[in-house]
């Protein structure tokens, strides 16, 4: 019988590291986000595409979650062509900075 494995969320499971599955969380809140904008003006997918300076099919990609396709540099370049503002917020995943001691400040472990 295996062991089953649990995760924090889908994207560590996606992941093969945590760098990749921050990365993959925040190009997927940024096109939920994106899309919540384009169905507020309540354009269609090609003119939706024309105000943000793509296709037609990656505005389908983007409105079907796609997140392996966008980049987040492309995911802000979408949101800047809609008028948006994007900002990041970073909190602390670890009581003290990965690689340091326990209990000691400012000493690396080997």
């Amino acid at each position: 019988m295996s062991k089953s494995e649990s995760y924090a969320s889908v994207w560590d499971a996606l992941a093969d590291t945590p760098e990749q599955a921050a990365n993959l969380r925040a190009r997927a809140e940024l096109m939920q986000k994106i899309a919540v904008r384009l169905k507020q003006h309540d354009w269609t997918q090609a003119e939706a595409a024309s105000h943000c300076g793509v296709t037609q099919p990656r505005i389908n990609d983007l409105l079907r979650g796609r997140v392996s396709r966008f980049s987040l540099d492309a995911l802000v370049n979408i949101a800047t062509a809609l008028g948006c503002r994007v900002r990041f917020d970073l909190e602390a995943a670890y009581d003290r900075p990965p690689g340091l001691s326990p209990g000691i400040t400012g000493q690396r472990t080997r």
